[in-house]
């Protein structure tokens, strides 16, 4: 049950925040492959109600300005446990990190699962926080991103910069 939607204007497009009880469900860039189509135009930038997506904004606006690395606010995930170990797995890749889709199906004790675990790294609807953007091609190519793959790019550049010092890692 959707709580509240909230929107959230960042660097590389708005995001639409959804929570349900006391947990963040969905964070998803609106007009992209996998967020919702909006005429952005008409979107209401009022201050949410949410406690939990209040929290979630003020997080957001620290990793965008390099001052966060992880997040505190609880999310909630809706999937099968296969999925969830997939998911909690993601929050384990280091901040500026990337690691490809073979890595994370050893992460999770199953290298024959490598395309379910790029499937549902690719349902992740939790983006940012759930870093499924550090998720890369065994060869070090960028694929795959609900986000488009320019945004992709960005926020591996984005904690590159901040984790190492380097402007770029592509």
């Amino acid at each position: 049950m959707i709580n509240e939607i909230a929107y959230y204007r960042s660097p590389i497009g708005i995001l639409e925040i959804r929570s349900a009880d006391d947990a963040i469900t969905h964070i998803l860039f609106t007009n992209s492959w996998k967020g919702s189509t909006i005429d952005e135009t008409k979107i209401d930038f009022t201050e949410p109600n949410s406690s939990i997506i209040k929290m979630c904004i003020k997080e957001l606006n620290e990793y965008f300005s390099g001052e966060r690395t992880t997040f505190s606010f609880p999310v909630k995930h809706e999937g099968t446990e296969f999925q969830q170990t997939v998911w909690k797995e993601l929050t384990n890749i280091p901040y500026g990190r990337t690691i490809s889709y073979l890595e994370l199906s050893k992460r999770i004790g199953n290298t024959k699962a490598i395309r379910a675990v790029g499937t549902t790294n690719g349902n992740n609807s939790i983006c940012i926080v759930v870093p499924c953007h550090r998720v890369i091609g065994s060869n070090g190519d960028l694929i795959g991103y609900g986000g488009d793959l320019w945004r992709k790019k960005w926020l591996l550049d984005h904690e590159n910069k901040f984790a190492n010092g380097l402007q770029t890692l592509f």
